[in-house]
This record gives structure tokens, C-alpha cells and sequence, in this order.
């Protein structure tokens, strides 16, 4: 079945495989994902949909429902409720500009010789030559922070630092004998990525209920980090074809969490929906450089 999968989720997922049989030639040509030098976008907001769902951290619609329709932060334009996700509604959405290059992912054996701990900081910034201070040292110290973060109740998470590290998790979640499927939000046209516009809901093509899957999400670091995590739960994976006003064409991936009731209250969607904690359906879309694990049976 056909999700508008990006040719770099494709890439992904054949490394993946890859690196499972052995064929290390492939280690080099791999991803470098939210590039240190444009950090400073990332520092308060670089992603909310995964943020500190326990701890006090993760778009508005046109639907009256939500009371936050002039919402003054962007970024935070990812979020609504699936009732009100419907065919030929216009609502406004931010897809951040960042993009994917081949580049320097390190192998788990690379990976696993460097420290990644809030506790090695300093010796951190002296390794990869960061002032102290700095946007950059100021962003490697928060997605330190955020990987260090006690999971809320019934939620796995990891902060991977390479693709054999992502694939373990997977199949840790999953169970070694499960087929997973990859998904992603793809760019169909080129266009002005990053800017705020408003999206007409041309068609849902795939609405997956999936209790278990894992999204992945990258952080801003000297290298590519992962923050994967996974929370047995009603889940549903929606695939969205949007129109952009500039001619935007996107399938988009979301995922729609229909119990919240762990959350925290200072979780910025309930803000941003007019809702609390338990009493509705929280949903976003992901930008590009994210992607969501779910079992192949899913979609059967």
C-alpha cells in the first residue's frame, strides 16, 4: 500500500536492514538530521509534539472549537482533534524547513565511544569545540536534559544516537519477529517549508488504528540523535493529503493520541485545543524529519 513515503524514509528503513546483515560500507552515506549551525530556531520549540508529555512540555484550526486561533508561536501550529479533521477544512499549519542531507550518522560503535550524558557536558562542548553559552551549547544541553527526563506512566523511551540503535528499540518494542512499516511526511512540490499557511484537507488516506508504534524525533546536536519513544495506548496513525495556499502539496503523517490523561496540564496542546488532560483526543502533524514505526498488521 502506498503512503507517500518519502525517498529518504525509504533509504532509511533499507539501512536499516542493512546494517542488520552487516553491510558496513553503508555506514558513511547515511543522514545528518537538524543541523547544529541552524540551532537556534530549536531552542525553546524545536519540536512540541513530543516535549515532556508528563513534565510540563509537545496548530490551530479554523474550527471554532479552539479558542487559541490566534496563537502567537508558529511552531506550535501542529496540533487539532481528529473530529475536526475533515475533508475540505482549511486550517493553518507550520512544517519547520529542515531538511535531510547524507551526511554524518555514526555507527553504533562511533556513537557508543562518546559520552552522551548531561554529567559529561563540559567535556562534551570541549570535544566538538562549542563555547560555552552559545545557541549551539545551549541546544546540546537541552536535548541532554530532555533524554534524561523520567518516561511518564506506561511510556519507553531512548534517545538513540545511531540507525542500529533505532532499528534495537524498534524491535525491543516490537518483538524481534515483528515487520514494522515506516511512515513520514513527504514534500510532493517544492515550496517555502517553514512558513506558517494555511493547508485545504484534500484527502484522509490512511487512518491506522495502532495501539503500539514508536515515533521518532530528531534533536539538535553536533551529531544525529533520535529521540524515539513509545506508549502502549489508543492510538491512531492518520495519513493527510494537504494543498498549501503557495502550492504545497504534502502527505502528511500524524498521529492522533486518544487518551491524554497522563499527560501534563502544562502540555502546550491543551493551550492551543481549549482542552484538559483525558477529556479529548490530542493530534499533530510531523515534519519531515521525524518518523513513526508501526506493525505491518497495522495496516492490514
Amino acid at each position: 500500500m502506498a503512503f507517500g513515503f518519502a525517498s529518504w524514509v525509504l533509504f532509511f528503513h533499507l539501512l536499516l536492514v542493512q546494517h542488520v546483515i552487516g553491510d558496513s560500507a553503508t555506514e558513511a552515506n547515511v543522514l545528518i538530521l537538524n543541523k547544529m549551525e541552524d540551532v537556534t530556531k530549536y531552542l525553546h520549540h524545536h519540536d512540541h509534539t513530543h516535549q515532556d508529555h508528563g513534565h510540563g512540555l509537545d496548530h490551530q484550526h479554523s474550527s471554532s472549537s479552539s479558542p487559541s486561533t490566534n496563537h502567537k508561536d508558529p511552531q506550535l501550529m501542529v496540533f487539532f482533534m481528529i473530529n475536526d479533521l475533515k475533508v475540505g477544512e482549511v486550517m493553518p499549519i507550520y512544517f519547520p524547513n529542515r531538511h535531510l542531507s547524507p551526511s554524518q550518522i555514526l555507527s553504533k560503535a562511533e556513537a557508543d565511544n562518546i559520552p552522551f550524558s548531561l554529567e559529561e557536558f563540559p567535556n562534551l562542548l570541549h570535544l566538538f569545540s562549542i563555547s560555552h553559552g552559545s545557541p549551539q551549547a545551549i541546544a546540546m544541553e537541552n536535548t541532554l536534559k530532555e533524554c534524561e527526563v523520567k518516561p511518564i506512566n506506561g511510556e519507553t523511551k531512548f534517545c538513540a544516537t545511531s540507525l542500529e540503535s533505532v532499528y534495537d528499540f524498534t524491535r525491543e518494542i516490537f518483538g524481534f519477529d515483528t515487520r514494522v512499516k515506516t511512515l513520514a511526511t513527504t514534500h510532493l512540490k517544492h515550496s517555502s517549508v517553514g512558513l506558517l499557511q494555511n493547508y485545504k484537507v484534500v484527502e484522509i488516506s490512511q487512518n491506522i488504528p495502532s495501539p503500539k508504534l514508536v515515533a521518532c524525533h530528531t534533536m539538535p546536536y553536533p551529531y544525529a540523535v533520535f529521540y524515539c519513544h513509545s506508549q502502549e495506548s489508543e492510538n491512531k496513525v492518520l495519513m493527510v493529503s494537504l494543498e498549501g495556499e503557495d502550492g504545497d502539496m504534502v502527505e502528511a503523517l500524524s498521529v492522533c493520541h486518544m487518551d491524554t490523561s497522563q499527560w501534563s496540564r502544562k502540555h502546550p496542546s491543551f493551550s492551543v485545543l481549549g482542552v484538559e488532560p483525558g477529556t479529548s483526543s490530542v493530534c499533530h502533524f510531523f515534519p519531515s524529519d521525524n518518523f513513526v514505526f508501526i506493525p505491518f498488521s497495522a495496516t492490514m
